[in-house]
């Protein structure tokens, strides 16, 4: 029997592949008004990161603020490339539908953005009524306060459940609140989790047998 009660998701890179695409749209809209940085690089600096830190970061190296209508157009962008392009993490639709204990998903994105993810991958009946969203409480990884909030509506302790997450925010913001938490590296480019979260993994498939 599992030790663990309830599993909270994180979503951009654990559930669905969205990673890539978010972080596409993103550079090209940076290399438009005048930067010249690179996807690889972005993948790395950007993981886990929500989107404010980050249009910081572009600000910056433009050296002016960006275009108030910024954010808005991202999200129209990006929008339109998960409904065309996006999948789900391979083995996750397998792992979702043969866990025996209670399950959620708590991410940095707007709820819409969660929403549309898992409705286009096919995984949304998986999560309805069990979707957290940083926006809804303004507070963001690394602050543990997402986690805390979906253990608490999930009926759970902290030390009850167990945080999946794939980037140094999220697992640093499920050790401040005192979660366990497992790494998913399949996309974890300079090995940064081994040794930071509580145990890691490459494939979904494991999962299962590791809880």
């Amino acid at each position: 029997m599992s030790k663990y009660k309830c599993i909270i998701f994180d979503c951009d890179g654990v559930l669905v592949d969205s990673e890539f695409i978010a972080i596409s749209v993103l550079v090209n809209m940076a290399n438009a008004l005048g930067t010249d940085i690179d996807v690889k690089e972005c993948l790395i600096s950007f993981k886990g990161k929500s989107l404010k830190p980050c249009m910081d970061l572009i600000s910056k190296h433009l050296g002016k603020p960006l275009p108030s209508n910024f954010e808005s157009e991202y999200r129209k962008r990006t929008f339109e490339a998960f409904r065309k392009g996006m999948k789900p993490i391979k083995g996750v639709k397998h792992l979702v539908e043969n866990l025996k204990i209670p399950f959620c998903v708590a991410s940095s994105g707007p709820e819409n953005k969660i929403r549309l993810n898992l409705e286009v991958t096919g995984l949304l009946p998986y999560f309805e009524g069990n979707i957290f969203s940083c926006y809804t409480i303004q507070k963001w990884k690394p602050e543990p306060d997402v986690f805390l909030w979906a253990a608490q509506t999930m009926g759970f302790k902290p030390k009850e459940c167990l945080v999946i997450e794939d980037s140094v925010f999220g697992v640093n913001a499920a050790k401040a609140g005192d979660f366990d938490v497992f790494g998913y590296t399949e996309h974890d480019y300079k090995n940064e989790l081994q040794g930071l979260a509580t145990k890691t993994f490459d494939n979904m498939g494991l999962l299962l047998g590791m809880i």
